[in-house]
């Protein structure tokens, strides 16, 4: 008889047996099966799973250097294999963790390896601190554990089992979209957001399913790499503010280097607009300007603040995004609203330089390979008339 699918219950179980065996228990207890993967580094388990991998890293690498950071090392490699392999065999529906820091830092890690959609979920005593880089683009849920893990008791035992019911509940999620449609992919962020709107009724009302991305820089990235997995028809990258906040270590900055470059081992049609390309968005207001910013203009937002873009900046942007650009000359147009770029980027508003933006358009046309097409429009990017003309020829684009 075949066997369905099961939630991984994956850690270190080397230290963490008596917590993991419970998550196993109050899964099971809940009608949905387990599989049990032990990574931990020091020792196999002390207790019976069903995929204990250090005896297998051991044996398939018995040259790994001495430190600890090695063998964790060498334990991922091994465990993102057969996780993957486990799941494109039909095996998972769901994967589960808890663990201090090395442990979130490893499963966490290993978790990554799983599409969009299969639930993750991650019990961590360090879950309260600054989890970016372990969530990263991924839709792992954090759950912070309050007490240490030194086996279960009456605050971890209510955590853990709490995070139990939420896995259980989360694999049996049954919701689909009522229709499949092609599906555009929209990064914008809260300076463009009438025009984000204007375009997402513009494009389904051409029957586009529309994705939006916060072009946060984690939001750009998240969006790069489902497209490269085959979820997009066509991206319009409204937002091109991952660049400038990039380049000024911004709020939304930290961005790969594939941001707006080709989709590996895909053809899909970009439509770059400058959206939020006037400013950097950094952390500090009206009390604390540092410095080096005092003499630009500055649009006080709220705990954070944006600053214009002077032209030697601008003109660097330019040649960055136009560098990307031109390796995937046949997929990518350029539409730039020529009245603004952003809600403070308008006539009256605290931002508005008309030369700058001059400077920038200049700039693009010069580096950017002659093929790519660019359109101006003479529109805000919030008008309901610039989103118009930006769905329309991402349509186009789509359907030649």
């Amino acid at each position: 008889m075949e066997k369905t699918p099961a939630i991984v219950v994956l850690g270190t179980l080397d230290s963490k047996a008596e917590e993991h065996i419970f998550l196993k228990n109050q899964i099971e207890k809940r009608g949905i099966r387990t599989l049990t993967v032990n990574v931990g580094t020091r020792m196999p388990s002390p207790v019976p799973v069903d995929l204990d991998l250090l005896e297998t890293v051991r044996t398939n690498n018995p040259a790994i250097p001495k430190g600890r950071d090695n063998i964790i090392n060498a334990m991922l490699q091994e465990a993102k294999s057969r996780i993957k392999k486990l799941y494109k065999d039909g095996n998972i529906c769901g994967i589960i963790s808890a663990g201090g820091g090395t442990g979130t830092h490893i499963c966490a890690t290993i978790m990554h390896e799983l599409p969009l959609g299969v639930p993750k979920v991650m019990v961590s005593t360090v879950a309260s601190r600054d989890m970016s880089r372990v969530v990263g683009t991924k839709d792992i849920v954090m759950v912070h554990s309050v007490a240490d893990l030194l086996g279960v008791n009456s605050i971890s035992g209510l955590i853990l089992d709490q995070a139990a019911a939420g896995i259980c509940g989360m694999v049996q999620s049954q919701w689909k979209p009522s229709e499949e449609r092609k599906r555009i992919a929209l990064p914008f962020f809260g300076f463009i957001t009438p025009g984000a709107e204007a375009t997402r009724q513009a494009l389904e009302s051409l029957g586009y399913e529309v994705i939006a991305f916060h072009a946060n820089g984690t939001g750009g990235m998240a969006m790069e790499e489902l497209a490269e997995e085959g979820y997009f028809h066509g991206i319009l990258d409204l937002a091109t503010h991952e660049l400038a906040d990039d380049l000024l270590d911004g709020y939304c900055g930290g961005i790969g280097p594939q941001r707006f470059e080709p989709v590996p081992g895909r053809s899909i049609p970009r439509l770059i607009v400058p959206g939020g390309l006037d400013c950097a968005v950094l952390e500090f207001t009206r009390q604390n300007v540092p410095d080096q910013y005092k003499d630009r203009k500055i649009f006080y937002y709220d705990f954070r603040s944006a600053i214009r873009l002077n032209s030697d900046e601008t003109i660097l942007l330019a040649n960055q995004l136009a560098e990307k650009l031109n390796q995937d000359i046949a997929n990518v147009k350029v539409l730039i609203p020529t009245k603004g770029w952003s809600e403070a980027d308008q006539k009256g508003g605290p931002l508005y330089d008309p030369e700058i933006n001059s400077i920038f358009i200049r700039t693009l046309k010069e580096a950017l390979n002659p093929q790519i097409e660019i359109q101006e429009v003479y529109c805000h990017i919030n008008d309901s008339d610039f989103a118009a003309v930006a769905a329309n020829l991402m349509n186009e684009m789509i359907q030649p």
